[in-house]
């Protein structure tokens, strides 16, 4: 298996839990991983899945998308280089050793905020196209709120168009979609003047945010055998806020 992000926040969570059940996990981060990389770049990306695919033999059984940085960052280009680009060109690359793989499945981790947030339709539209260069020219006019919402928004899309492709060749893709969530991506976010009080301000129906085990554990779920029939689905795992701000969205 294989997990993007797995140094810290809930790529470790995943990681850790499924280290723990007896799972070999080849970890993918920019430091303390067994492959470093940064997945920002077309070169990174690249180096990321041969590197993988050379470490499991082109027998991948898992694939868990969950590198990404967060609404605070000031270079805005970076949310979609990273938490769109990277996760999806590593799902298509992968794709070849995961069809080789045993009961295989990918999951990606989106966001609640995906449907939260207005789309900037210049910036998913470049997104939904693969066009790196003209996503990155709408991130750079937008507020980090709407980027990170937006690229979330694309990534939630492109793991339901792939679910016909990826179905044919038995290999189950789904996503889950997280809300506030106590990693350090979070807390970056807390601590800006801005988007802190914001964050603060967004409703919580649990009224906790959620610990990364927890998230961990619905990847878990998606990933588990016995989950052999959810495919190109969308797990939220955020307390209820979906639900409570779109109760309408079925």
């Amino acid at each position: 298996m294989a997990v993007t992000g797995s140094a810290s926040g809930i790529g470790a969570a995943v990681r850790g839990r499924l280290e723990a059940a007896g799972d070999r996990v080849i970890g993918v981060d920019l430091r303390d991983a067994e492959v470093t990389a940064d997945l920002s770049g077309r070169p990174g990306r690249i180096a990321a899945s041969e590197a993988i695919t050379a470490a499991c033999g082109g027998r991948l059984d898992a694939f868990v998308a969950c590198a990404g940085v967060g609404p605070h960052v000031r270079t805005r280009e970076l949310i979609p280089a990273v938490g769109y680009f990277g996760a999806v060109e590593l799902l298509d690359s992968l794709l070849g050793a995961l069809t080789a793989g045993h009961q295989p499945c990918a999951v990606v981790i989106a966001s609640n905020s995906a449907g939260l947030i207005p789309p900037d339709q210049a910036l998913l539209g470049a997104l939904m196209a693969g066009d790196e260069e003209a996503a990155a020219r709408a991130a750079a006019v937008l507020d980090g709120v709407t980027v990170y919402g937006v690229t979330k928004r694309a990534l939630t899309r492109a793991v339901r168009h792939r679910a016909g492709p990826w179905g044919a060749r038995g290999v189950r893709l789904n996503a889950v979609a997280p809300g506030a969530v106590d990693t350090p991506l979070l807390q970056a976010t807390l601590e800006d003047p801005v988007l802190g009080p914001l964050t603060q301000a967004l409703a919580i129906p649990l009224g906790r945010r959620a610990a990364p085990s927890e998230i961990a554990h619905a990847v878990a779920f998606l990933l588990d055998p016995d989950s052999g029939y959810i495919h190109g689905s969308v797990l939220f795992a955020d307390g209820g806020t979906d639900a409570v701000l779109r109760p309408e969205a079925i």
